[in-house]
């Protein structure tokens, strides 16, 4: 295998991982829900149909989750990957090539990425679901004798949507082509400077515009809220805005939070290096950021909401203390069972990240090895590396725990609100720390690769790449 197919690899393997889990989690939820309709015996449990309608639509919500975390996630993995091939476009550009011609080269490579994916994630669902069916019976997890439906048309409709969602994410990434000059190609420049980033008006304007709309709804979902159950649609829009200009905002909203959680690792040079990196290029910050902010925001979100909804719910039975121990018990399986689903777009988020980090890397081999010039060890640049994971997993985590706090308590104020006024978030401190210790887990994976690779810089190679 070519150095180049080898380079190839590495920037498609999280395109591939993430349209395959996409796929794998959509297959598996949909297979699924025909498993426990076969499940049911019609003969005694009337309506079991419209139980699995039921189910396929709850399912369908989870599944726009985890695409909408993976579309996001590719396309700020194909945006870094247009970063590092700046040089190579501009050479295109410079003989003759049109952005237009390019950009579709390089949609055209997700698609292919996101159909080989999308094909893994359809086999591993399928043997999983035959795997619980074969041994679920024996298990104690499924009834004997139903005859367990194994494929099901809506299968192939999932397959066919994440391809397209990739496609459609590697196109929104590839964006940059455009403003990629044939001048380029004499220069080794390859991320927005900051005074560039500002000066991207546009998607300011536009960013700022959806989270001044989205604040204004959730401010009239929560004055609703002691009025009318119906008040939680206005928050459900408001929050939709609101979310969607932070994601598109990202730019100028995460390099202040990553600037904070600098100051908590700026001890010493690598320290310092590791916290100036961060908020150097701030479209880099906000691609390797972003991501893990929705997906931390998401399982926060449910989890707070349920519980929210749980303390509000309890209090209002206050004196049957038998319906409030069943509505506990309940409430309690259904947020293990919606945390845990949300969480897998949380996983598809985290190798967005993993991926950005190390893409990141290999595309520094210039500064790295100057680093090494200048006096560097090799230990001293993986400190680096692993100061800027931890930097920027703390950023997302805390910056995701605080919108997701606020979300979920706003979701479940809308709610019932009306029945029993203003009450505080319940706060699902469980959740919490799993999700601290997740953060945890996750900066230490995100930096090994990427840390291997930057002490194997050679400070004499380094610098002849140009």
């Amino acid at each position: 295998m070519s150095a180049a197919q080898g380079s190839a690899l590495r920037e498609h393997a999280a395109t591939v991982v993430v349209s395959g889990l996409s796929t794998l989690f959509a297959v598996a939820l949909i297979l699924t829900t025909g498993v426990m309709g076969a499940a049911l015996d019609p003969e005694l449990i009337e309506g079991s149909g419209t139980f699995r309608m039921t189910l396929l639509m709850v399912s369908a919500i989870f599944i726009i989750i985890a695409l909408y975390v993976g579309a996001i996630v590719t396309a700020n993995t194909f945006a870094t990957i247009i970063a590092g091939r700046t040089r190579t476009i501009a050479l295109y550009r410079l003989i003759g090539s049109t952005s237009a011609r390019i950009r579709s080269r390089v949609a055209g490579e997700g698609l292919l990425m996101g159909a080989i994916g999308a094909a893994i994630g359809f086999v591993l669902a399928e043997a999983l679901i035959a795997g619980v069916v074969h041994f679920g019976a024996g298990w104690g997890w499924l009834p004997e004798g139903p005859n367990y439906p194994l494929f099901d048309p809506l299968a192939i409709l999932a397959v066919a949507v994440v391809t397209l969602t990739t496609w459609a994410a590697a196109w929104a990434g590839s964006r940059r082509v455009g403003s990629v000059s044939p001048i380029a190609a004499t220069g080794a420049s390859v991320e927005l400077r900051p005074e560039e980033s500002r000066g991207r008006r546009a998607r300011t304007v536009w960013a700022w515009i959806l989270i001044v709309i989205g604040a204004a709804l959730l401010a009239g979902g929560i004055a609703l809220s002691v009025l009318t159950p119906m008040a939680l649609m206005v928050s459900f829009f408001g929050g939709l805005f609101s979310f969607t200009g932070i994601a598109v905002g990202a730019h100028f909203i995460m390099p202040p939070v990553l600037g904070l959680t600098g100051k908590l690792i700026d001890r010493g040079p690598t320290g310092s290096l590791a916290a100036a990196n961060a908020v150097r290029f701030p479209e880099r910050s906000a691609r390797s950021t972003i991501g893990l902010v929705i997906g931390v925001t998401l399982v926060i979100m449910f989890a707070v909401a349920l519980e929210s909804y749980r303390s509000m719910t309890l209090a209002a039975f206050d004196n049957d203390p038998a319906m409030a121990a069943i509505l506990n018990e309940t409430l309690a399986v259904t947020t293990a069972i919606f945390t845990g689903l949300v969480g897998f777009s949380a996983i598809i988020a985290a190798v967005g990240m993993v991926n950005t980090l190390s893409l990141s890397v290999l595309q520094r081999t210039r500064e790295l090895g100057l680093l090494r010039a200048l006096g560097f060890t090799g230990s001293q640049v993986r400190r680096m590396v692993v100061a800027e994971s931890a930097q920027m997993t703390l950023a997302a985590l805390g910056f995701g725990i605080v919108l997701g706090v606020f979300y979920g308590w706003v979701a479940a104020q809308s709610l019932l609100g009306s029945q029993i006024g203003f009450a505080a978030p319940g706060v699902p401190w469980l959740v919490i720390a799993g999700v601290a210790l997740f953060g945890v887990a996750l900066a230490l994976v995100a930096a090994a690769a990427p840390a291997r690779r930057a002490v194997r810089v050679s400070p004499v190679t380094a610098l002849s790449v140009a």
